[in-house]
């Protein structure tokens, strides 16, 4: 389905970010892994990733607080597999709060790898999408792109930001043959997720257990996590040809979060 194309995924050592780019390998599309952590394990992962699809993949280490890695994070992999015709948005990081106790350091660094990432790494890419009348560029939202939770100002504030952004652009790009779309899975039990509920179980006073339950299943209508393999399958549809019409959407894959 992609084949002969390439795909980058910011965030993309586990979680979300690794389900898609496993998802869009699938499908045939060359992929540059980016993200944090033990550069062993990151080299082990990107090798199975390779050897288990068709696909190339490859790995950069671009900081994404830093607008000048972001850039060449685009310019190398197009270098290196001859275009950038997938954009995965999908580095983010979280912290819970009440907001008068907020850290100011925090606020700063949520928007600006959730927020303003997202617009280095597509201001980089689409010049090259719009030359050759094809792109997709997908931005990891969230529900709270679309509905608000307490504790967490500056998470959906850059959430909010993302899916302005991403209408704005499409509507920048509609007719050059690239589509921009935000998907916004509800909870998904990945390594952020988890490692803020001890930090919620503080803010509400009450067991991490609860947490589970009560504050983030409780806005599930289904009671179950969405998983990174239904994640990773919608955006690689978004990458497909049938979906060439969908532009400017903000897609939830939450179970029914968002619909009450």
């Amino acid at each position: 389905m992609l084949e002969g194309k390439t795909a980058i995924v910011t965030g993309s050592t586990s979680g979300i970010g690794l389900a898609i780019a496993t998802s869009l390998a699938e499908a045939g599309a060359n992929v540059m892994l980016n993200g944090l952590g033990d550069a062993d394990i990151i080299e082990k992962t990107r090798a199975e990733l390779e050897s288990q699809t068709s696909a190339k993949v490859g790995f950069h280490g671009a900081n994404m607080l830093k607008p000048e890695e972001i850039e060449d994070l685009v310019h190398d992999t197009q270098a290196r597999f001859g275009s950038a015709d997938i954009l995965v948005n999908n580095a983010g990081i979280q912290h819970v709060s009440p907001v008068e106790d907020f850290p100011v350091a925090k606020w700063d660094a949520i928007i600006a790898i959730n927020l303003t990432a997202p617009f280095h790494a597509m201001r980089a890419a689409v010049p090259a999408m719009k030359e050759r009348g094809w792109g997709r560029i997908i931005n990891t939202g969230s529900a709270h792109a679309l509905v608000a939770s307490p504790f967490k100002a500056a998470y959906v504030s850059a959430k909010h930001g993302i899916a302005g952004l991403t209408k704005t652009v499409a509507l920048e790009v509609a007719a050059h043959g690239v589509t921009v779309n935000t998907i916004c899975p509800g909870y998904v039990l990945t390594p952020l997720v988890e490692s803020q509920i001890p930090d919620t179980a503080k803010a509400r006073g009450i067991t991490e257990d609860e947490v589970k339950r009560d504050v983030l299943l409780a806005a599930q209508p289904t009671k179950e996590f969405v998983t990174v393999e239904q994640v990773g399958s919608f955006a690689a549809f978004l990458c497909s040809d049938a979906a060439a019409s969908i532009t400017g959407a903000v897609l939830p894959i939450d179970g029914g979060w968002t619909s009450q």
